[in-house]
């Protein structure tokens, strides 16, 4: 693939949390969360999007979001659970992104806030319609959902590369 393929992201907060007393990477899913997730899921599937790469946190919230998700999907891209997406700042998140070997078209990850919130304001340079509006006034709760495309490799993605598509959240719909 060429350096001006272009290529979709998507960014996915994992759903809705429960607090039991176990460390936070071990946190599973409240009873909305289980809900939401199949949502997203139909939600990517909706897209017509046909993932190359699933990158997902190691922690127990963003696993089972994702297991959720993914049985709602045509395709199930390739997984790779990838701890350094646990607690990562928007800098780290684009430095692993740059990793991404350029036979990938279309990813997604799957992490947290405020990282994935923060990646999709920093990675958006354009967008289509309202969504940047959207995204900016639902502030990116659990299980929301943003797709990007930028044309290039992964090692050119950057601040400002990219145009918001789409932006969804399962109370949105």
């Amino acid at each position: 693939m060429s350096a001006d393929t272009p290529r979709r992201i998507a960014l996915l907060r994992h759903a809705k949390a429960d607090w039991p007393d176990v460390s936070d990477h071990d946190r599973p899913l409240a009873e909305r969360g289980r809900k939401d997730a199949p949502a997203v899921g139909l939600k990517l599937a909706e897209t017509g999007i046909v993932f190359d790469l699933a990158l997902c946190s190691t922690a127990a919230r963003t696993r089972e979001t994702w297991k959720l998700a993914v049985q709602e999907m045509p395709h199930r891209p390739k997984t790779h659970y990838e701890e350094r997406i646990y607690d990562a700042s928007p800098g780290e998140l684009i430095a692993l992104l740059n990793e991404t070997s350029d036979e990938v078209s279309d990813l997604l990850v799957i992490g947290h806030n405020p990282g994935m919130h923060a990646l999709a304001d920093a990675l958006t340079g354009r967008a289509e319609g309202d969504t940047l509006a959207r995204m900016t006034r639902t502030g990116f709760p659990t299980a929301a959902l943003a797709v990007l495309s930028f044309t290039g490799s992964w090692k050119s993605l950057e601040h400002g590369v990219g145009t918001l598509l789409d932006y969804w959240t399962p109370k949105g719909h």
